[in-house]
């Protein structure tokens, strides 16, 4: 007579084979899975690459570090480096990553506008008498562009033993004259404009304290303000040192390119 085991009649014969045979499962599936995992982390890997931006309109240390700190915070997961004595940033992250911060790296690296400033001094004397005088600057957005006219005066600051026989004056020499400090930016139709207008001169008397010591006489304006491009603007007017006449300052911007 021929024998029929069925897993109905005996249920935990049944168990009992299931788990013996989970254990195997397992095991054989274990490897697989820390293969896959290892596969897709080499692949990812693989994927990232390295490149390098150059900038062509940086000047300034810190434009790069600007821009190094948005492209930080734009994408999180990529390693940013930057060269200030090339002025370039590199980059190491996937394809898209880097495809994606180049974009905004050559938006951010744009062209600095010039302009042209003209300022005009008209000095008044107490008869309304008008002298006028004009002065011209070339000023990218964003750099400070300074302008001398004048002279280099020495004054007498002490003495100095070289031989321990004869002393020996010591000279500081300063700028007397007019000096212009202008920076310039913001937008195209509203420039904000910094200047810094100082007129000098030498004083007939001395100052008393030594028989060289000259008397400077110094007028000074600074201020910002928002010039429309071809628009003529008053910044102020100074006292003449030494004198009674008052110089009125006006400026325009021009754009050059």
């Amino acid at each position: 007579m021929k024998t029929t085991y069925e897993f109905t009649r005996w249920p935990h014969l049944r168990l009992a084979c299931t788990l013996l045979a989970l254990p195997l499962t397992l095991v054989l599936a274990a490897p697989s899975a820390r293969a896959q995992e290892t596969k897709a982390s080499d692949e990812k890997a693989a994927v990232e690459i390295n490149q390098t931006f150059f900038f062509h309109n940086i000047t300034q240390q810190n434009e790069l570090n600007d821009i190094q700190t948005d492209l930080r915070n734009m994408f999180p997961h990529v390693r940013i480096f930057a060269v200030s004595s090339q002025n370039a940033i590199s980059i190491h992250g996937t394809p898209e990553e880097v495809e994606a911060a180049q974009k905004i790296a050559i938006e951010l690296d744009r062209p600095r506008k010039t302009y042209r400033l003209t300022y005009t001094f008209t000095d008044r004397d107490s008869e309304n008498t008008a002298k006028v005088q004009t002065v011209s600057v070339v000023a990218a957005s964003g750099e400070k562009s300074i302008l001398k006219l004048g002279s280099k005066v020495p004054i007498a600051t002490g003495t100095m033993d070289g031989d321990n026989s004869k002393a020996n004056t010591v000279f500081q020499y300063e700028d007397v004259g007019l000096s212009i400090e202008a920076t310039v930016g913001g937008r195209a139709d509203a420039l904000s404009l910094r200047s810094k207008v100082e007129q000098s001169s030498l004083a007939e008397e001395k100052s008393g304290i030594g028989p060289q010591d000259p008397v400077l006489r110094q007028s000074v304006l600074e201020n910002t303000t928002t010039i429309t491009p071809g628009k003529p603007l008053i910044i102020g007017s100074l006292d003449v040192p030494g004198a009674t006449r008052k110089l009125e300052i006006s400026v325009v911007a021009e754009l050059i390119k």
